[in-house]
């Protein structure tokens, strides 16, 4: 460095010197010095012989090549361009688009048995990874699966009541999933019926209000009014371009999340007349029942399927096969809105059909129906393991979904279905965990089933299938339980109070924290049956009811577009997302739709 600065300064011209450069430099300054010894030792012995400057006189060469610094480098840059060639062929091996599985070669180990199941089924997940391939194309069809209430640990605790620990349910084996963040737009923390806005309509909204912007306020009838606060959704939009639409519910069809469809409205309550205020109806206020069947978007709908007579039919009688849903609402004003829905039909000489239990949806000629009303209880679904499965009884989630599909599949124009799985989170809240687990493996065959029915009929690659959550409840797993014991058993005894504890409990529950009163500590759940259907599981915290969680909640998806979920996503993104794959809402193909739409917003 020292020499490049000098000369530089005297302004000779500098440039870079090579490796062979500066070999040559170094031994020409070695036959420098060795000269100059020479002349040295000249002096001292008294010899006054000089270097002669005669020009004839021929000037000893070295031999550049002989050196033992350009054999060493020249060694040293074979080795170095050796290993640069080495690891361009590694990076290009592994960093090729690899087509399947068989063209990637790895070394085949001897393991211990332990090492070796591990290793195995790493293999076998990096071959599904690997051939993973992408649908670009526009999807015909969407099914959309909501498990209500169903966050991560629901899933995992599902899974393992299910399969244990190496189990999958049927999403888990999509290609693509992502998560979803649910709260609302004023709750961290939110309910069905915001989140179902959010999910449906792209929109977020305020706590407990639905198909409604955040410009209402929960209970506001007149902001509720303002239709440029109405939040339209993909089944609205679906219609508009003549796709057919259903939903499928265990839950009362006036539900929260199945509500968040047709209706707009700043309550979840207002399900019929009697759950709203006077005021609300003076107003001009329609409650949701009346909205399904009496709006242009309810009436539209191909397929509707659920529970809620109570609603829909005015002083309904009870049994205890079909008991009226206590926590709810019912009608009194004398409605009977199963027979309007079906005469209206029968005046647009449509093809239609009203069913009412499990025989008479098994006998629904689904080739002879474009509109089909299915109302199996007063409020919602017995939960299934509950339920009758005689001709008197009420369907499976995946007996509805099913006959949905195969009533959807008589339009070329492609549908949309929203399925919900709505008695997990009614178990949740009432703090039965293996309820809310057992519905769980309910959906399971709802997806199964689907993806069966759209194998026999070539759809797999024209048809996006999701499956998701609205929110999740408070269920923890807890403690360390051996691998493989119940997830409905004791996890443990606890370090403080010696009391033994379930792996599942609750962050809040309905009657979930008891104390002994002689004990003055936690009720010993030992003393009690956990596996039973019954038993609530104890929580932190009592109150009413479990409320929900605020985590997020996961997103799987197969099919065309599926790719599109891939990471941590709004909730609303959800809607947008279906309406681009399906080419519905602002995503139309159609340019004069285009253009209208700048004028007349959805």
């Amino acid at each position: 460095m020292d020499k490049a600065r000098t000369m530089s300064s005297t302004g000779t011209n500098s440039t870079k010197l090579g490796d062979v450069d500066l070999i040559e430099v170094q031994l020409d300054s070695l036959d420098s010095t060795q000269n100059m010894i020479a002349m040295n030792n000249g002096i001292v012995a008294g010899t006054h012989t000089m270097p002669s400057n005669n020009a004839s006189s021929p000037k000893p060469q070295k031999n550049v090549f002989k050196s033992k610094i350009f054999i060493t480098a020249v060694i040293f840059s074979s080795v170095l361009m050796t290993a640069m060639c080495i690891g361009f062929l590694v990076h290009y091996e592994f960093a090729a688009d690899v087509s399947d599985m068989e063209t990637v070669s790895y070394w085949h180990v001897s393991l211990p048995p332990e090492q070796q199941v591990w290793y195995d089924r790493g293999i076998d997940e990096l071959k599904v990874a690997l051939n993973r391939e992408l649908n670009r194309r526009r999807a015909k069809n969407v099914v959309l699966f909501v498990g209500d209430g169903m966050g991560p640990n629901t899933v995992t605790a599902a899974r393992i009541y299910g399969w244990k620990e190496e189990g999958l349910l049927s999403w888990e084996h999509f290609p693509h999933m992502g998560l979803l963040k649910t709260y609302c737009a004023d709750k961290q923390v939110p309910d069905s019926f915001s989140t179902a806005t959010a999910l449906f309509g792209g929109v977020k909204a305020n706590y407990e209000t639905g198909g409604v912007d955040a410009n209402v306020p929960l209970g506001n009838c007149s902001a509720s009014l303002d239709e440029s606060h109405h939040v339209q959704t993909i089944l609205k939009w679906a219609q508009l371009d003549g796709m057919r639409t259903g939903f499928v519910t265990t839950t009362r069809v006036t539900h929260a999340t199945p509500a968040a469809l047709y209706a707009h409205v700043p309550d979840r309550r207002w399900e019929c007349e009697t759950g709203m205020p006077q005021e609300a109806r003076e107003q001009g206020c329609l409650d949701i029942a009346r909205q399904l069947i009496e709006h242009s978007t309810g009436q539209q709908i191909n397929v509707i399927m659920g529970g809620g007579r109570q609603m829909l039919v005015s002083n309904v009688s009870e049994s205890p096969a079909d008991p009226l849903d206590t926590w709810a609402s019912k009608s009194q004003d004398g409605r009977n809105l199963i027979d309007k829905w079906a005469n209206l039909k029968a005046a647009q000489d449509a093809r239609y059909s009203v069913v009412q239990n499990n025989a008479e949806l098994r006998n629904l000629k689904s080739q002879e129906t474009d509109y089909v009303l299915g109302i199996f209880a007063n409020g919602h679904l017995k939960y299934d393991h509950e339920r009758d499965q005689g001709d008197a009884g009420m369907p499976s989630l995946a007996n509805m979904t099913v006959k949905a599909l195969e009533v959807l599949g008589n339009s070329d124009k492609g549908y949309l279905l929203i399925v919900e799985a709505g008695m997990i989170d009614q178990a949740h809240h009432r703090g039965t965990a293996r309820k809310a687990l057992n519905e769980v493996l309910g959906l399971n065959e709802a997806v199964e089933a689907t993806l069966n029915l759209l194998k026999n009929k070539n759809q797999m690659d024209e048809t996006m299938v999701i499956v998701t959550a609205d929110h999740s409840h408070s269920l923890t797993i807890n403690g360390h339980p051996e691998r493989g014991a119940n997830i409905l058993g004791l996890a443990g005894n606890s370090k403080t109070e010696q009391t033994p504890y379930t792996t599942l409990t609750y962050g809040t529950s309905y009657k979930g924290f008891q104390v002994d009163a002689e004990q003055h500590q936690r009720v010993n759940p030992a003393s009690s049956d956990t596996t039973d259907w019954e038993y609530t599981q104890q929580a932190a915290i009592n109150t009413d009811e479990n409320l929900h969680g605020g985590s997020d909640v996961t997103i799987h998806a197969r099919g065309p577009m599926s790719y599109l979920f891939h990471g941590v996503h709004e909730q609303s993104y959800v809607a947008h997302v279906i309406s681009y794959a399906l080419r519905i809402g602002r995503f139309r193909d159609s340019a004069i739709a285009e253009s209208l739409a700048e004028l007349i917003p959805l």
